[in-house]
């Protein structure tokens, strides 16, 4: 039985797709958020003094929101991996749909009933 033409398309693409996933690097959830801080400056009265950047990670953990403070080389390195995780999911949302197609073509579904008139 010869493969049509865009099946084989789509499970050449799945491949590529799955061969991306097993390149990826480090995957983190959440989100890296930069905080300055302005205050009075307590050695000259009307100045204000800013102190940072802090660096926070924001993520969530059994239902609850965790926060844990950075360093700016963690912030670079935690960056990256949150971006490989969302590359990480716009693959795998890619994957489901041509799973999906690739089912709908390779397997056979219910068969209807006449109505009766």
């Amino acid at each position: 039985m010869k493969k049509d033409a865009d099946l084989e398309r789509m499970e050449k693409r799945y491949v590529r797709l799955s061969t991306r996933l097993a390149k990826l690097g480090p995957v983190l959830q959440g989100t890296i958020t930069e905080r300055t801080i302005v205050r009075e400056d307590p050695k000259e009265a009307g100045a204000q003094k800013t102190y940072g950047p802090y660096y926070q990670w924001t993520f969530k953990q059994h239902g609850k929101t965790v926060t844990v403070n950075l360093s700016r080389s963690q912030a670079k390195a935690y960056q990256r991996a949150i971006n490989t995780h969302r590359k990480l999911e716009e693959t795998t949302q890619k994957m489901r749909e041509l799973s999906q197609q690739i089912l709908e073509k390779t397997t056979t579904g219910v068969i209807k009933r006449k109505t009766k008139k």
